[in-house]
């Protein structure tokens, strides 16, 4: 038994050390809050976790034997953390796919892009016409205000594209993006009291509006907007005056 612990504590220290090192490389560089929230990754994380923590060390803790002859063991384990290899390339492959890469504003609310929504064609013009705002594999997300194109054809088939669901939305567009500061003024336009925003439910309401005032907020200014990624959201609140980003409130 003393030795089947052994090979245990041994499984479960390196798988912990490796799971650790490409998480917390993916956290620390693209997924901290709001983005591993906003992007839906706990299911992928949990799975990863789940082979790695768990069923990996302990198949070796039932097939660990001293008596068993060292090249049976060997392949035994080998075989083992061949799956929980599969099961971490899974989901860093995943995880970086899905890696945010901008949170933008963009006529009337904000929203979370990630790398797999931006295709190669746009990242290719993004390069081209605006540089500086261009993805990279190495970019770290970037708050960028996304107005849409000033030619009034070009603006209104987009719109007409991404309400159609046909075609991509000016989000998806990096040509397009403009420095955050520049959006300022339009952003204060659509800032809004809690009680105003109609995506939210009375309920919803009450619980934010409790939460602003917790944190010395105040929810009857118009300092709110809407945070969309995926089917997820949050409330981002903003000083009225400064226009700094105060805090972002999970709105249930």
């Amino acid at each position: 038994m003393k030795f089947r612990v052994k090979a245990f504590s041994l499984h479960l220290a390196g798988s912990a050390c490796a799971l650790c090192l490409v998480l917390g490389g993916l956290y620390l560089g693209w997924y901290r809050w709001p983005g591993w929230y906003l992007a839906s990754v706990l299911h992928i994380v949990g799975i990863v976790v789940l082979v790695d923590l768990v069923l990996g060390p302990t198949l070796t803790l039932i097939v660990a034997n001293a008596s068993k002859p060292r090249w049976l063991l060997a392949r035994d384990v080998a075989m083992i953390v061949t799956v929980q290899l599969a099961a971490l390339v899974y989901g860093a492959v995943t995880l970086w796919g899905g890696r945010p890469l901008y949170y933008t504003f963009s006529v009337n609310r904000l929203e979370t892009v990630q790398a797999s929504d931006i295709d190669s064609d746009e990242i290719a013009l993004a390069r081209r016409q605006n540089p500086s705002l261009a993805p990279h594999w190495y970019s770290r997300p970037r708050w960028v205000w996304a107005p849409l194109p000033q030619d009034a054809q070009t603006a209104i088939d987009i719109m007409a594209a991404a309400t159609l669901g046909d075609g991509k939305d000016v989000i998806d567009m990096p040509r397009y993006f403009k420095p955050w500061t520049q959006g300022l003024a339009k952003l204060r336009e659509r800032l809004t009291r809690v009680d105003d925003i109609i995506y939210l439910s009375r309920e919803e309401k009450q619980a934010l509006r409790q939460r602003m005032s917790a944190r010395g907020l105040a929810p009857d200014e118009r300092n709110t907007l809407i945070m969309w990624g995926g089917s997820r959201r949050l409330v981002a609140v903003f000083d009225p005056r400064t226009l700094q980003l105060e805090a972002l409130l999970t709105p249930g």
